[in-house]
């Protein structure tokens, strides 16, 4: 017996840092791959999550938040983020709509010129806006492009997120499932427990290290007892940054390691112990080398 023809394909999900991408991959998919913070530029690598349904593989790409780049470390985001636009099938624009039309916006239309394949617009975060503030922002954003589809959405509240997905079915083309139906993500274990503990340390520090946190794993292994045994470096750009995640007595940085260990252990389904080292490395964020060495991805 054949099998059932479905529509499968990768859709890049880009837009300026925080307009909640990664809130909506996490709301598409049912569960937590990408992690959240209300600072921009959270999501630093491209996270792939697989969303299935009887008659369609999607596969989304959550891109880095679309900026002016600074540092080598910048320059790798939207590398990944252009990369996405081009291999994919569909391009998710995701904007908020709580936020005006400017510079950013501009930048990314622009960007868009170039893509050949459908460009949905997303207006994210309309629970937070006055439905009679919705047309003209959609008539403001459709004279700067012509796009496929517009699709108003939340995506903290899962408004509209199922009428999002049946439209995008219409638009992916004939094709295999790439990945096994019960896969929700491709990205390699240790890139995902790095970044839950980024999410903490984030969380944690609040406005004193928004952009000058890594974390890297340095060894996974199971130890008697049924117990995963994780080692964890977090690395700042100077070693007054240390003392702030550190805490006193060490406590901000026992309540990170809490934290971590709880979505962890949830993402992995086991116990976990987690040892987590705080380590200052020099402008860390313009070192090509070091960028390529911490990047599980890297073959």
């Amino acid at each position: 017996m054949a099998e059932k023809e479905i529509r499968s394909g990768f859709i890049a999900i880009i837009g300026r840092p925080n307009a909640g991408k990664s809130t909506l991959l996490n709301r598409i998919l049912g569960q937590k791959v990408a992690i959240i913070s209300d600072k921009p530029q959270t999501t630093r690598n491209s996270i792939r999550g697989i969303y299935n349904s009887p008659d369609m593989q999607a596969i989304f790409v959550d891109t880095p938040g679309i900026h002016k780049p600074r540092h080598k470390l910048n320059e790798r985001m939207m590398a990944a983020s252009n990369a996405a636009m081009a291999d994919s099938d569909i391009v998710f624009y995701l904007v908020d709509a709580t936020a005006s039309f400017g510079s950013g916006e501009e930048y990314i239309i622009k960007e868009l010129a170039s893509c050949k394949c459908p460009v949905f617009l997303i207006i994210n975060k309309i629970d937070l806006i006055l439905p009679e503030q919705l047309l003209p922002m959609i008539a403001a954003y459709s004279t700067h492009f012509d796009f496929t589809e517009i699709v108003p959405i939340s995506a903290s509240t899962g408004e509209s997120v199922d009428r999002l997905l049946k439209v995008i079915e219409e638009y992916l083309p004939v094709g295999p499932r790439f990945y096994p139906e019960d896969i929700v993500s491709d990205q390699p274990e240790q890139l995902l427990i790095s970044e839950l503990i980024r999410e903490q340390v984030l969380h944690a520090t609040r406005d004193e290290l928004p952009h000058s946190v890594a974390v890297t794993i340095s060894a996974m292994e199971e130890r008697p007892g049924d117990k995963l045994y994780i080692e964890a470096n977090i690395y700042v750009e100077r070693d007054s940054q240390k003392g702030i995640i550190i805490g006193k007595q060490g406590q901000m940085l026992k309540n990170i390691g809490s934290g971590a260990r709880r979505e962890i252990e949830r993402l992995l389904g086991c116990s976990v112990y987690l040892e987590l080292h705080v380590k200052a490395k020099k402008d860390w964020r313009n070192n090509e080398r070091l960028l390529k060495d911490w990047d599980p991805t890297n073959e």
